[in-house]
């Protein structure tokens, strides 16, 4: 036994008193978070040392610490702050990770081979509704439609293809649509990133990584959506380099989508994006005003066909609608719904004025807030610059506008916490949430911060 450190039952003991008793916050970690996550996430993560406002955890791998950040660390420090009041902040740190993993692959050895089969099947499946013929055709994503079409033609010729394009745009439905038609005469794999990953983790827990493996490089037809999503998952990209490479050279057609050209992937090793780039990349735009228009047409007719009811919605209503959409199509459809529903609920056909009272509340929300806008609306706001306010200067003209900006990255977009981090020059994820509980704090104890919060909520939204 070591003199400064014993471990016992997940718990480093310091040489410090330990005041907080590990298992208790396991316990309600199971309680909170459920079985499941429990037993595949938190189960593994050690308390190492303990501070008056820090806690030093262990977790085996950088995978667990990356995906544990990315889902669960608020709730986690929440759980904690219920134990001890003076914690703001989590640190983790990567423990033996060779032996942690060895034990980790040996937990539940059986049911192997079928589990994994059946499991995947599930997530496998092809959406009849989204094929080549019902994809409407426009300026925007003629060449990803055409290559697409072309690779069900001449398999392998195009290899890989990569679709990449924003948010709600038809990458999907296009990567479904070459699934659909290839499906009869190839063993076709259409999966998501994020399935994937799930797979490869329940893989390692089973000890089952060779039927994993065999089970995924067997297709002839690899297709893999929203490949961003293995973003900072050394373990994951890993697995995927071996996989992509054995189905290239046995020859068979890999298709992936992204939401974004692949050398500008995020924290993705710098040889899948070599890869990827040395196929053909194909990109979708944001579809224009005559595209919109035809799409709006196209999803009337399939309501009409599929709920046999007329839909009377006129010219210059479609128009309006179309050109007052600024997102993607997926909130574009939306839209249409709303005024469709809205028309039968109230048995009537629309005029333009009612059209307008009905969306003016969407038009006016449907706002894009990123980061790099938040970061330049506020360094505007305070009249520094953007530069300052990213430096490592910790002046309070500085420091306090960095942190409001931390606070609404959190607040008005869907990116993590080391995400952020990240776009404020490289800083912890824990400098984020210390801005956003210090924010929070101010903004419910002082009035101009709360003030100044507004008006730089509303100077994002109106642009």
């Amino acid at each position: 036994m070591e003199k400064n450190n014993i471990k016992k039952q997940n718990v480093y003991i310091s040489e410090e008193e330990n005041l907080l008793n590990w298992n208790d916050i396991q316990e309600s970690f199971k309680k909170s978070f459920g079985k499941e996550v429990y037993d595949s996430w938190l189960q593994k993560i050690s308390l190492i040392k303990e501070y008056n406002d820090y806690l030093i955890l262990g977790v085996p791998t950088r995978f667990f610490r990356d995906w544990i950040v990315s889902r669960y660390l608020d709730k986690i420090l929440e759980q904690v702050k219920s134990f001890k009041l003076s914690l703001n902040r989590i640190e983790f740190k990567i423990i033996e990770e060779n032996k942690q993993n060895q034990e980790f692959i040996k937990i539940n050895e059986l049911n192997k081979v079928t589990e994994i089969r059946d499991s995947i099947l599930n997530y496998n499946r092809l959406n009849s509704n989204l094929s080549f013929e019902n994809f409407v055709k426009g300026k925007s994503n003629d060449i990803a439609l055409s290559y697409s079409k072309k690779v069900c033609e001449h398999i392998s010729r195009y290899n890989p293809l990569y679709v990449c394009g924003g948010v709600g745009l038809g990458k999907t439905h296009l990567l479904n649509a070459i699934g659909l038609s290839l499906q009869h005469d190839n063993n076709v794999m259409f999966i998501s990133a994020e399935r994937f990953m799930y797979h490869f983790i329940k893989s390692i827990k089973k000890n089952d990584m060779v039927n994993f493996k065999d089970f995924f490089r067997k297709s002839s037809v690899f297709i893999i959506d929203d490949i961003q999503f293995l973003s900072g998952k050394e373990s994951l990209q890993e697995e995927f380099f071996h996989t992509f490479n054995s189905l290239m050279d046995k020859g068979s057609q890999i298709i992936i989508s992204s939401d974004r050209d692949p050398m500008k992937l995020d924290r993705i090793q710098d040889r899948i994006k070599s890869r990827l780039a040395g196929g053909l990349v194909v990109e979708i735009e944001a579809p224009d005003l005559e595209l919109k228009i035809e799409i709006i047409k196209k999803k009337i007719e399939d309501i009409q066909s599929q709920f046999k009811e007329n839909i009377n919605l006129s010219e210059e209503i479609i128009k309006f609608i179309a050109s007052e959409s600024k997102t993607n199509i997926r909130e574009l459809i939306g839209i249409l719904n709303r005024v469709i529903a809205f028309s039968r609920v109230h048995n009537k056909i629309l005029s333009l004025s009612d059209c307008r009272n009905i969306l003016k509340d969407v038009f006016n929300q449907i706002k894009i807030v990123t980061v790099d806008k938040i970061q330049n609306v506020v360094s505007n706001y305070f009249n520094i610059s953007l530069n300052e306010m990213l430096s490592q200067r910790r002046s309070r003209p500085l420091a306090r506008p960095r942190q409001i900006a931390m606070f609404l990255a959190k607040k008005m977009t869907t990116r993590s916490l080391p995400e952020i981090g990240r776009r404020f020059a490289n800083r912890d994820h824990t400098t984020v949430i210390h801005a956003v509980k210090t924010i929070t704090r101010l903004s419910e104890q002082d009035d101009e911060m709360k003030k100044n919060i507004g008006q730089i909520k509303s100077l994002l939204l109106e642009q």
